[in-house]
This record gives structure tokens, sequence and C-alpha cells, in this order.
């Protein structure tokens, strides 16, 4: 059949939008977002309670008055993880043989539509503290905005209680990692399960961190995500996770969300934002874990320990 010349040129404009829709999105530029290493220390029952109190925590004055956690312990962080593991400061219940910190390499970068971030970690060299019989390692990046300041001035400290699930004042509580201003009141001893009123305002507010993790065996990873709120729970999947084994027994894992989903933080140009990593590597769970101290986060310009483009 001879088509018109209309029809013809009909047929090759919906053509060129189908395949302009089903074109697969450009890969993240990597070389325009160069990885850094990030260092992870054992933390082992250090709470933000602990981090606040002047008997427990040299620094809690400054602490208090300000100043974040890296701004006076970055570089240290091998030392404080070698007497943490090691059982000589925080740690009742050392793993025989665990590796105070470890070193991730990490870049941030986006397409049209989506932000990435790859994290290179070493999968072996870890006893097997046998708590988690299904993943060997678990890699857990978490995000917040503006709004849930704690995650700003501490990473993840900011979310870790003394209350919580194998802290000191948790005692037969499983209670999971929260935000303080969920709780009604909160003491050295922290939160308790008490919530003050208006927690929807409060979240609205922009008051919550996500996690994205990517769960690991021999660099094969699966991906799940969550938030942290007034406890930590996990939500329906939007984060996709890709893995890949490297040299020297390192793998590096990606993990990608789509910058704007109904819901979750949305990811916006010149936009600041939170980030901090915990990897649980030995088959560990819960508080057992390497974390780093607090990083943060930009999209395509601005002052930040990550820059993605």
């Amino acid at each position: 059949m001879k088509l018109s010349t209309k029809t013809l040129g009909a047929t090759v404009a919906i053509t060129g939008a189908l395949a302009a829709a089903t074109a697969p999105q450009a890969a993240p530029n990597w070389a325009a977002s160069p990885a850094k290493p990030v260092p992870l220390l054992y933390p082992g029952q250090s709470s933000w309670e602990w981090a606040l109190t002047n008997t427990d925590h040299p620094g809690a004055d400054k602490f208090r008055a300000g100043k974040t956690c890296a701004a006076c312990h970055s570089g240290d962080e091998a030392n404080m993880g070698n007497l943490m593991a090691a059982g000589k400061k925080n740690e009742p219940h050392p793993i025989p043989g665990k590796p105070g910190s470890m070193v991730a390499t990490v870049a941030f970068s986006h397409d049209a539509d989506t932000l990435y971030v790859k994290i290179t970690f070493p999968e072996g060299g870890q006893p097997n503290a046998g708590m988690d019989p299904n993943y060997a390692t678990k890699v857990t990046v978490m995000l917040a905005g503006a709004g849930a300041p704690e995650a700003t001035r501490a990473g993840c400290w900011g979310m870790c209680h003394d209350d919580s699930a194998g802290m000191p004042s948790a005692g037969a509580s499983d209670r999971t990692m929260y935000l303080g201003r969920t709780r009604a009141n909160l003491t050295r001893q922290g939160g308790g399960d008490a919530l003050r009123p208006g927690l929807p305002a409060l979240h609205a507010s922009g008051y919550f961190a996500e996690y994205w993790q990517a769960r690991v065996n021999s660099c094969h990873a699966t991906a799940v995500n969550g938030e942290i709120f007034d406890k930590r729970s996990t939500t329906p999947t939007v984060v996709s996770a890709a893995s890949s084994p490297g040299p020297g027994g390192n793998c590096t894992v990606v993990l990608s969300r789509k910058l704007s989903v109904p819901g979750h933080l949305e990811f916006a140009p010149g936009q600041r934002y939170a980030v901090a990593l915990s990897i649980h590597a030995g088959h560990t769970a819960k508080r057992f874990h390497y974390v780093s101290f607090e990083r943060s986060m930009v999209i395509d310009s601005g002052v930040a320990d990550f820059v993605a483009r």
C-alpha cells in the first residue's frame, strides 16, 4: 500500500515518539562525579545520648553547642573502631577477630530522572558472627533533608538511641532506630515508646530519613528500602540494586532511585542532603555494623562532600 505524504509524516512522528519513549536512559556519568574514600568504624554501644553526656563523652559540650561528629573525629575512625571492636570501650560483647574499621569508596551521580550511589567495599576478611544467616553483607545508605538536623550533625548516630535493641538501656526490647523528636520525652536512657502528639505534621515537615539497602551474598545484591521516623520501617521497594565483583575481593554495588517518588525525599538540583553509610559485614545484624560519620550530597552544584552530576 502506498502511503500519502501526510500519512507517512504522521507515521514517522509516531515511530519517533515511541522510540524516544522506549529508549534507555543515559548511564550515570561517573567520570564527572569522582569517587571518594569513606572510612567506617565499629561504634559499639555509643548512642546519641552517650554523645550528649559529659561524663561519658569528653566532647559532649562541643557537640551540644553544634559541633558535628566529623568535625572532631574525622581521620580517627580506625583508632576509635579498634578500641570498641576489641571490647576496650563501649562494647560488652566483642566479636572475636572483628576488624575495627573498613574503608568504602563512594560516588553519587544522576541522569535525567534517577539518582545513583556507587559503593565499593571489601566483601571478605570478616569472622562469621552468625547473626544473619541469610546475608553476609548489608550495605545501607541513609539520606535526609534539612528537616532532620540530627542526620546532618551526626549521620546515623542521630537515629541510634540508648534504648534501641542491643544498646545499654534496651533491656529485652527489640526497639529499632528512631528520631528523637518523635518521642514525648528523651532522657539519657532514650525515649522509650511514648510518642509525642502531632506526628503526621512532623513527618510532613521533612523530619524523617530514608534508607536504601543492598543485601549481598558473593557480590550478588538485592535491594530494599524504607524510612526512619518513629521507628525503622520497610516500605514498598522503589530502589534498584546492581553489583559487580572487583579486584582484591572488593564488591561494587550501585543503588538507584527515581529523583521524584511520591511520599519519599525529593531530590532537586542545588539542594543539600545528609548522607550516612553503614555496612553489616560477616553475617552481623542490628547494632553490630560499621558506620561512617556524617557526609553531605548536592545535585549538580553546591558545596558538599559529594556532588552528583
